[in-house]
């Protein structure tokens, strides 16, 4: 099937963008990147038949991949990493009711979090509360006592 060059540069960035929302460890992206390259040679006439459009996106991709991959981890694996024990400790909002031993939904440093209450009264939304743990993607909240809530 031969491929002209737009649809060659539509491939290359629907592939890039695949590699943005999805959590790859920089696959698709040298995919993306091959793609668009032959897309760019098609266009100029460059890429030669078919077949060899397809043999020139393999060796591109997969030279690349071999080539660069591991130098873009390691640079971008050097990106300061935020602990979430940092959080302990610091203050939340409820987005929903939680009740005593309940679930629900609270916000902590701008997103929202499940959230599992770990105090004997419900934590009204809106209300701030404690984060006294964190697993996986749930905060243990506690409401502040009357008079010390910050």
């Amino acid at each position: 099937m031969a491929l002209t060059w737009w649809l060659w540069l539509l491939c290359g960035f629907v592939l890039l963008l695949l590699e943005l929302i999805t959590p790859g460890g920089f696959y698709i992206f040298f995919f993306g990147v091959g793609a668009v390259i032959v897309g760019l040679l098609a266009a100029l006439g460059l890429a030669g038949p078919p077949w060899g459009q397809w043999l020139l996106f393999g060796v591109v991709s997969t030279s690349a991949l071999l080539l660069f991959r591991k130098p873009l981890q390691n640079r971008i694996g050097n990106l300061p990493v935020r602990n979430v024990d940092s959080m302990i400790g610091e203050t939340a909002i409820a987005i929903t009711d939680i009740p005593s031993q309940g679930t629900g939904k609270a916000e902590l440093r701008g997103s929202a979090w499940s959230a599992r209450n770990l105090g004997e009264e419900a934590i009204l939304a809106g209300r701030r509360c404690r984060v006294e743990r964190i697993h996986g993607l749930t905060l243990y909240l506690r409401g502040f006592a009357a008079g010390e809530e910050r």
